[in-house]
């Protein structure tokens, strides 16, 4: 029988790496878009959730709740197959960062509403009797103190974000997963294509998970 990791195959995969490099360029340039993406929109919805305006508490916590409690496959599955019934065509790429966008932005808002309760409720209350509103007070005040504490878990949000492009391979988004599956299929060379992608995966996500845990244990010191 011959082994899954024979010669013959990684030389066929290094014959091939253009696709393999193409797949991982297609993964980094969605995984820093989708980052943006859900960095705006849970800055916002964080916000949200920390006003005084039970409207705005709702709206917040309608959001979370239905994101973080539905499987991510579904969410891409129903911008690709069910925005097209209501006549909005959207490129698969566009599809998987928006997907992943709203997902991961679920989750930093979570982040983000923690990190502003973490800040001493004086300092709201110095800014309101200087005359700042309260995006004013959220921009100027808040925020900037807020950073500290939330920019450990956003740079772990960071590496599942890149681990979750995956789900782009589900609808054919071209990315890494996309790539090398399909490569993988027309060879029967499976061994080889899944460690070089596993490897790839690592090449991103470790740095990033090292440095998190750098900060943790920075804001530990500085506590």
């Amino acid at each position: 029988m011959v082994s899954p990791f024979a010669w013959f195959k990684w030389q066929a995969l290094f014959k091939d790496w253009r696709i393999f490099l193409d797949g991982f360029s297609v993964t980094l340039i969605s995984s820093a878009l989708a980052l943006v993406l859900a960095l705006v929109i849970g800055t916002i919805f964080g916000v949200l959730g920390t006003s005084h305006l039970k409207a705005a508490k709702g709206v917040n916590r309608v959001y979370v709740e239905f994101i973080q409690n539905t499987p991510l496959v579904i969410q891409v599955f129903f911008l690709y197959h069910g925005l097209p019934h209501i006549g909005i065509m959207l490129p698969v790429f566009t599809i998987g960062v928006l997907g992943l966008g709203m997902y991961h932005g679920a989750y930093v808002a979570e982040v983000v509403r923690a990190g502003i309760q973490a800040v001493s409720k004086g300092q709201t209350e110095a800014a309101y009797s200087q005359g700042f509103s309260f995006w004013e007070t959220m921009r100027y005040i808040i925020l900037p103190q807020a950073m500290k504490t939330v920019f450990p878990p956003l740079t772990n949000q960071a590496v599942n974000l890149v681990k979750n492009t995956s789900v782009l391979a589900m609808v054919a988004g071209g990315d890494l997963m996309y790539r090398s599956d399909s490569w993988a299929s027309n060879n029967i060379y499976y061994g080889p294509a899944y460690v070089v992608t596993g490897l790839l995966y690592l090449s991103i996500c470790l740095p990033l998970a090292r440095y998190a845990r750098k900060l943790e244990r920075k804001s530990e010191v500085s506590a």
